[in-house]
């Protein structure tokens, strides 16, 4: 197996102690923030020394590359983008702290999505739709190494899906502005230019967000190992479950447990130096 580690500071003293503890002296240089353990072999001490670094790592199968995947899925809210969208539609409503409490409860999975969604999106009736323009506008950023993450998914010919269990004004435009091939989300109801306060349509919730991706996945002819998934909280579960390689991206702790890797330290970027 590989070690891959990577951090804003790699020290030299813990990358020391790092092939040590994994038994390997072939230490290379991916970026000046990436480096790659071959032939690493499985230690306890890992989690402790990265952990005190400040540094991500994950075990990579030796030889596995990007190209090897022929499609990447990732979740929108708190992945791709810094925000929580309904959280901040709601501060519009004065009620962003209301709705926000909601929000991180179901994320942790202590609230079922759907039943949270609903409560959430209720909270929402009668504000106009030009605030999630503001939203979009205002508040929306894309977290570190989007662009660069979406560039090398392009070049090494992997297909990409916006999943979410947010909204589609929100998934529609980053759809177009990073070049996703597919994005799927909820619609929210508007009449006479105000939220109603309810979803239209079919409600995308973690299991829908896991069926969209195991439909792209076999629209393309492709096995399990050969998809690449992102999210952070407890709706991502299934969605991780559907895919070979699972990235919790600053993610809750439900959602670690069942990931490939975390990445807490570097930018959505990392994602590429994971594989050779």
């Amino acid at each position: 197996m590989n070690l891959v580690v990577q951090g804003e500071d790699v020290d030299t003293i813990a990358l020391k102690k790092l092939a040590r503890a994994v038994a390997t002296t072939d230490i290379r240089q991916i970026t000046p923030q990436a480096f790659r353990l071959h032939g690493a072999s499985p230690s306890d001490e890992v989690t402790s020394i990265c952990a005190q670094a400040k540094l991500d790592f994950a075990w990579v199968e030796e030889g596995l590359k990007l190209a090897d995947f022929g499609l990447f899925v990732t979740d929108m809210d708190s992945t791709l983008i810094n925000i929580e969208c309904i959280d901040e539609i709601a501060d519009m409503q004065g009620l962003k702290t209301e709705v926000a409490a909601i929000t991180e409860a179901s994320m942790r999975g202590e609230i079922d999505f759907g039943e949270s969604l609903t409560r959430r999106v209720a909270l929402l009736e009668g504000l106009h739709e030009d605030a999630l323009a503001r939203v979009y506008e205002e508040r929306l950023q894309l977290n570190p190494g989007a662009e660069r993450l979406m560039y090398a998914l392009k070049a090494a010919g992997i297909r990409t899906m916006l999943v979410s269990g947010g909204f589609t004004y929100f998934t529609e435009r980053l759809k177009d502005r990073l070049g996703f091939d597919h994005a799927c989300a909820n619609v929210l109801e508007v009449h006479n230019g105000h939220l109603t306060g309810r979803i239209s349509g079919a409600m995308i919730d973690a299991a829908a967000k896991a069926e969209q991706l195991r439909r792209m996945r076999d629209s393309l002819g492709l096995e399990a190992d050969q998809v690449i998934a992102a999210g952070d909280g407890a709706n991502d579960i299934p969605m991780f479950a559907a895919a070979g390689f699972s990235v919790a991206f600053r993610a809750k702790p439900v959602l670690r447990k069942v990931s490939s890797c975390c990445l807490d330290h570097v930018g959505l970027d990392g994602i590429v130096n994971l594989f050779e």
